[in-house]
């Protein structure tokens, strides 16, 4: 099974626009996957109407240790679920603060049956821009990081901070069975201009003088109104923007281009054939 954390230690970079349509698209390919949202503004949470709404979420998962299927609601989105972030007092931070497997909670939670292959092929997790706790226990919990960072100059400059001093924090110590996995760096949110063109070549640039720990993938996701428009509809991009005129590529080629990045084994697969939805599950779990 693939986890993925979004994380990003600044906030207003696409996180959650990112997480949403990933999980729909991979979705809509045939693929079962579970949404995770970690942050304490429940917008993964309201993204998508939800079908059936569960009595609980992310509280229970994290005070528990375990996810029980009162915690997992359905939304309208076949194939799509969602644990909702219940925590608008911000109170999780505090209780995992005081607990000495904090960094193991949710990864913990996430092994439970309900989670299992059985269920599921992939959990997409959703996080806060505020370094703590609930940040680390979701990056914790994670087989790959996918870290959006927009091509301005102090974005890029508190993301290479950010995500160095992440790393750091979260070296594993002997007794933990949980590592941080890959980052995956995506330039998001990056509009037509030669500047933010610059500032993009100049973040690949110094990520890869840092040895590989950092991935900044080929694939960039614009500034593109249709991103905005399908979240106000509350319908994944793809399906809002399948084509369009001029360079800029459609949502549904960026969306597939990125996800092909992130799991190779998808590549050449499309939401919506019908060769994906076998196909695609098998290649999730290779």
């Amino acid at each position: 099974m693939i986890k993925f954390t979004v994380l990003s230690t600044k906030g207003g970079v696409g996180k959650t626009t990112l997480a949403a349509n990933l999980g729909a698209l991979m979705a809509d390919m045939g693929l079962r996957v579970l949404l995770v949202d970690a942050d304490v503004q429940p917008a993964l949470s309201k993204y998508y109407r939800i079908k059936r709404e569960a009595p609980f979420g992310l509280t229970k998962v994290i005070t528990t240790g375990y996810v029980t299927e009162d915690c997992i609601s359905q939304t309208v989105i076949d194939g799509l679920d969602v644990i909702r972030s219940d925590d608008p007092d911000g109170s999780l931070q505090t209780w995992l603060l005081h607990r000495i497997d904090r960094g193991e909670r949710l990864g913990n939670a996430l092994n439970s049956p309900a989670v299992s292959e059985d269920y599921y092929d992939c959990v997409l997790i959703d996080t806060q821009g505020t370094v703590g706790p609930l940040q680390d226990t979701a990056a914790l919990a994670a087989t790959q990081i996918i870290s959006p960072i927009k091509p301005e100059i102090l974005s890029a400059r508190e993301f290479k901070t950010g995500t160095m001093e992440l790393l750091a924090r979260l070296e594993p110590s002997p007794n933990s069975k949980y590592r941080v996995g890959p980052v995956k760096a995506v330039i998001s949110m990056q509009d037509r201009t030669a500047d933010a063109r610059i500032i993009a070549e100049s973040i690949r640039q110094d990520f890869i003088k840092l040895g590989g720990r950092v991935t900044v993938l080929d694939t960039i996701v614009p500034d593109a109104k249709s991103y905005k428009e399908s979240a106000t509809l509350c319908i994944p991009a793809h399906r809002h923007e399948p084509s369009r005129k001029g360079t800029m590529p459609s949502a549904y080629e960026t969306m597939h281009a990125l996800l092909w990045e992130l799991v190779p084994s998808l590549a050449g697969h499309y939401a919506g054939s019908e060769a994906a939805q076998d196909q695609s599950r098998d290649g999730a779990k290779a």
